[in-house]
């Protein structure tokens, strides 16, 4: 048990001694759980402090595009599909229709599930891992873009689909700059797009805005992309050319694996010119630049880690301290909601 200012919590913290009111009624019991509206009730009576239960740590509240059971099981049935196919045979391939559509499914089952803020997940560079997140990225990105049922439909197709012409390569492009691959092997890579392409172009089962993702996910608004250097791209690509980007560079594919906060500045300064500015705003606007479990250096150099996001306000997180200015761990429980202060700001990302 613990002493608490009222001003540090933040929700979920479960009270240690009842409180009572002036008159000596009991206002709220031992181990409540202590909502948002209770703690604005507590504040209104003028209570500072109240006990609460000390916990090894502070809970944090993740929240997450798809929970982990349930992306490993796309994940594996992605695997599964994906590594039966040959290039000759395309009929396992039609399974990833209905893939795509419980994936849609499953995104919409969650309350609010367009209001929210995603801590997305810094991983490794596993290829159905990260089809399964672009997938996830761009299907709430079209859903915030209100693009219709067919459309939402082919972008997740597409994106499952949308690097089937890396399994044709024997090329290592995993956490490395692919400018850094020799002359022969960059073209190779370059040309991945075309063959995912040239293995589904004539089959009726697929949109052609799943096709026109395969061909051009890696194309840019300026003409910088491969393998065409096209200019005229489809607004569904767009979306999935974006987001496969992003998660690219968390997790390392055809590039150095990069902090979540990075991909987002990233994304940033090529918005206008690489990238369509309304696709990265609609983007940035439910992912965590800061992902909940980021150990992080305040501007008031203190250490803290990001225990839970702030709707509308993805880069002002809320942060509990673990060191003080000295270095030093710090007993109190301190937590610093980014939004009510101000003058204090992530400086970067530790760990």
């Amino acid at each position: 048990m613990k002493l608490c200012k009222v001003s540090n919590l933040i929700g979920g913290e479960i009270l240690a001694k009842t409180i009572m009111t002036p008159g000596f009624h009991i206002l709220l019991a031992e181990e409540t759980i202590l909502r948002p509206e209770y703690i604005k009730k507590i504040e209104e009576l003028g209570i500072t402090e109240v006990y609460i239960k000390d916990n090894e740590e502070i809970h944090m509240q993740e929240v997450v595009l798809l929970k982990s059971d349930v992306e490993n099981f796309f994940r594996d049935k992605v695997k599964s599909i994906l590594e039966k196919h040959t290039y000759s045979r395309n009929e396992e391939l039609m399974e990833l229709n209905n893939t795509a559509e419980n994936i849609i499914m499953n995104i919409l089952e969650e309350d609010e599930v367009v209001e929210k803020i995603y801590d997305i997940r810094e991983r490794n560079s596993d290829i159905y891992e990260h089809s399964i997140n672009t997938c996830s990225l761009a299907i709430l990105t079209a859903l915030k873009l209100k693009l219709s049922k067919e459309q939402v439909h082919g972008i997740g197709v597409g994106c499952l689909l949308h690097d089937l012409g890396l399994r044709y390569l024997t090329i290592n492009y995993e956490n490395q700059d692919i400018l850094t691959l020799s002359k022969m092997e960059l073209t190779e890579y370059l040309k991945h797009p075309v063959y995912g392409y040239t293995v589904l172009k004539d089959e009726k089962w697929i949109s052609d805005i799943s096709k026109n993702i395969i061909l051009y996910h890696h194309e840019n608004l300026d003409g910088s992309g491969y393998p065409l250097r096209a200019r005229e791209i489809p607004f569904e690509t767009q979306i999935v050319n974006i987001c496969d980007t992003f998660d690219e560079k968390i997790c390392g594919i055809g590039c150095k694996r990069i902090k979540v906060y990075e991909a987002v500045e990233y994304l940033k300064s090529y918005r206008g010119k690489k990238f369509n500015g309304e696709i990265v705003n609609t983007l940035l606007e439910f992912t965590a630049v800061y992902p909940v479990g980021s150990r992080v250096l305040l501007s008031d150099h203190t250490i803290g880690k990001v225990v839970r996001q702030n709707r509308e306000f993805p880069d002002r997180p809320v942060v509990h301290i673990l060191e003080d200015i000295n270095g030093k761990n710090v007993e109190e429980e301190i937590i610093m909601d980014l939004i009510k202060i101000n003058n204090v700001f992530i400086e970067k990302v530790l760990a």
